[in-house]
């Protein structure tokens, strides 16, 4: 039972007949009116337990975009139901309307959409329903909690794809596709054409030269040309642990090296490597291995949208057994994790030496943009407190960044909406230079 505004008013207008003729009698009188009329809107009102609710919720959504989804009711019952109806999402799935008017005569049926706009990644659930039933004066309503379950997993956003475009043709480029440029040197042969000015000469094949003796024009001098390397394993491996619950630029750190995986992912595939992706704290929290193409983003976006971070510090000795699990053969891994303080990557760097002695690795962090402003902020003293705590964080990545070298791995670190590009960047970088 729900009391309505109307009623209040109505309980109101008691106040008329009692200052029109002074008479107190109607301080009882108009109440037990009042109330004997809701009593019998009450009466009178259709019972929401006649209701036969069913949805048609997506089973997917991106973060942040807007998707519908439609509520069927069909009215079992003999009355005809008017009133409110209020579909229980969590708040972070944001339903618009809150609140729906229905009106569903007796043995019909009605279908109203309502749309999902989630702001947080993550499984987004439901489990009722409340419908307000109110009578013909609306002065009271019957309110009614159907069980209706319901749920939906919100999906990384992959915004980093509009950058994809742009190092496709890098790639493109690279493998010498692209007519009007230079074909990119590799390390696997591809073919024999002439000898052009320009060329280097250290990639004319002598043989295949003196194969093409011409007894008209003499010899003609064939340069070997090459291609980066394919079908080579790229693991990438993601902290989800204590640093990854980090919000930079209102995005958590985790989400950032989500965004950075999809999109390295999504190049690797396209240039023929095999990509496999570990988030790990204390345990493997999502694994995916042996897929390739559409497929392997699909199935990295679903392992990714229900993980959160754990509060606590990631168990680095594992990782080298994680990776020979995965490939015993010589890979790109790709470590996605906070380089901020030594004394929270001491478990990091104890393990960088044995990857690098078999693998080409690189550590993937990101940064405040605000800590570099803070450092030309010294106005007050406050600030010039703050700057120089800005300036100790800097020295403290620079001297990790330093260490991580002298083990022999590379370092990107960049602000959340660059990390994705430059890691990109740092993958075609590495391929042209036939290091995977």
């Amino acid at each position: 039972m729900a009391l309505s505004g109307w009623f209040v008013i109505l309980m109101a207008l008691g106040a008329v007949p009692l200052v029109a003729t002074g008479q107190w009698y109607w301080i009882l009188v108009w109440p037990a009116f009042a109330v004997l009329l809701g009593m019998i809107d009450f009466a009178l009102a259709a019972s929401a337990r006649t209701l036969r609710v069913t949805r048609n919720t997506p089973s997917r959504v991106r973060l942040g975009e807007t998707v519908e989804f439609e509520l069927t009711l069909e009215n079992l019952g003999r009355k005809f139901l008017r009133g409110k109806l209020r579909d229980s999402w969590q708040p972070s799935a944001v339903v618009q309307p809150t609140r729906v008017s229905i009106r569903v005569p007796a043995g019909e049926r009605r279908k109203y959409r309502l749309t999902l706009t989630p702001i947080r990644r993550g499984e987004r659930r439901t489990s009722e329903i409340v419908i307000r039933s109110v009578g013909p004066l609306r002065l009271i309503a019957r309110q009614t909690v159907l069980d209706v379950p319901g749920r939906i997993r919100v999906l990384p956003p992959f915004n980093s794809r509009k950058h994809l475009p742009s190092r496709l043709a890098m790639l493109r480029e690279l493998e010498g596709r692209t007519p009007v440029m230079i074909r990119g040197q590799g390390t696997e042969f591809d073919s024999l054409r002439e000898y052009v000015r320009g060329d280097d000469r250290r990639s004319i094949d002598w043989r295949a030269t003196a194969r093409r003796f011409d007894p008209q024009g003499g010899n003609k001098l064939m340069v070997r040309t090459w291609r980066p390397e394919r079908d080579r394993q790229v693991v990438i491996l993601i902290d989800s642990g204590r640093s990854s619950a980090t919000r930079i630029e209102n995005e958590p750190r985790l989400d950032t090296y989500f965004e950075s995986a999809l999109l390295l992912a999504a190049l690797a595939t396209h240039a023929g490597d095999r990509v496999n992706l570990l988030v790990f704290d204390r345990r493997v929290r999502g694994r995916v291995q042996g897929f390739s193409g559409a497929e392997l983003l699909s199935k990295m976006v679903d392992a990714m949208a229900p993980i959160e971070p754990e509060l606590l510090e990631p168990d680095w000795a594992a990782v080298p057994g994680l990776i020979r699990s995965i490939t015993s053969h010589r890979a790109l891994v790709v470590i996605a994790t906070s380089i901020e303080t030594a004394s929270a990557s001491t478990g990091l760097l104890g393990i960088l030496g044995q990857l690098t002695k078999r693998h080409t690795v690189v550590v993937a962090s990101v940064t405040d943009p605000t800590i570099l402003e803070t450092t030309s902020q010294r106005q007050d003293r406050e600030e010039v407190y703050r700057a120089a705590a800005a300036e100790r964080a800097l020295l403290d990545l620079s001297r990790l960044s330093a260490a991580i070298h002298q083990v022999g791995a590379e370092v990107v670190t960049d602000s959340p909406h660059k990390l994705p590009p430059a890691l990109a960047d740092r993958y075609i970088a590495l391929k042209a230079a036939g290091r995977l």
